[in-house]
């Protein structure tokens, strides 16, 4: 196993510091569980680990009221976010990722800021991110900065994460009153495993129950980085929802999502689950709306 030195700053300004000092002999480690398969595996060798795990103020889940907006510190575990009722209650769609990553002894060591930096395309945090519109807010040494998640994944394990940059929080825009949102990890087998694909689906509502008003639409493990399906979202937006345009939409995402043979699975196999998968995510959206 390489050796390296451990490092435990107290605050965010202190960890850009000492990455700073070390320069690329350093990296940051959050969990710890994506970090040392790599330098088990000699990946990454780094000299210093700068352990972000003793920065109390980077472990949050916070739901602004008065404004509708959701706040998740980047070093929030998938456990804390799996036993939250807000999260539950108010946005199942995380409730459905987290529930199946890893073992729970993955989940309580692993943390939401880890999984998306690491960028794997089977990364099961990431899609019902950028399905909800979550921004990325990040600090380094130039300073805080923020952007659509959406955009910043570049490809299999590449972000626009500088060096020395950590990331801060996910923030989540104010949705409508009437939304349902849904996300399906498809795997081979009932556990735990990477999936071979993952789709997710928001839908909002008019007062009628059944036009849409706002859908999207997001994909995972198909093409080199999470995305939306825009051109199946545009189908369902000012519809009404029925059986037949969710089949529809299911088609237009299909052929949108850039699926590709893999060890995983087939490319024709894949398309015809995102085509499944999306009519059934969008009934059970409509279901999850009219109960919100």
């Amino acid at each position: 196993m390489h050796t390296f030195e451990y490092l435990k700053p107290k605050s965010i300004d202190e960890a850009i510091s000492l990455m700073e000092s070390h320069g690329e002999r350093a990296r940051y480690i959050a969990g710890g569980t994506d970090i040392l398969v790599k330098i088990k595996e000699k990946k990454v060798l780094p000299d210093f680990l700068i352990s972000l795990r003793h920065i109390p103020e980077m472990a949050y889940i916070h739901y602004e009221e008065a404004r509708g907006i959701l706040r998740i510190g980047g070093m929030t575990t998938h456990r804390m976010l799996e036993k939250s009722s807000l999260i539950r209650r108010r946005y199942p769609i995380l409730s459905d990722a987290v529930d199946n990553i890893g073992s729970v002894q993955i989940r309580n060591v692993a943390t939401i800021g880890g999984n998306i930096v690491n960028a794997v395309p089977s990364a099961d945090g990431a899609i019902p991110l950028i399905t909800l519109g979550a921004q990325i807010r990040m600090r380094g040494p130039k300073g805080e900065r923020a952007m659509e998640l959406v955009d910043f994944f570049i490809g299999p394990g590449q972000t626009l994460l500088e060096h020395g940059e950590i990331v801060l929080e996910f923030v989540v825009p104010k949705l409508p009153s009437y939304t349902g949102m849904a996300y399906c990890k498809h795997t081979r087998r009932a556990a735990m495993e990477l999936p071979i694909l993952g789709v997710a689906v928001l839908l909002s509502l008019e007062d009628d129950g059944i036009t849409c008003s706002e859908a999207r639409i997001g994909l995972g493990v198909l093409a080199p980085t999470p995305m939306r399906a825009l051109s199946a979202e545009k189908i369902l937006k000012g519809e009404k929802v029925e059986d037949a345009l969710l089949e529809k939409a299911g088609k237009v995402a299909a052929e949108e999502c850039k699926a590709r043979d893999s060890v995983r699975g087939e490319a024709w196999y894949r398309r015809a689950m995102v085509e499944t998968l999306v009519k059934r995510l969008g009934k059970l959206c409509l279901e999850r709306a009219k109960e919100s």
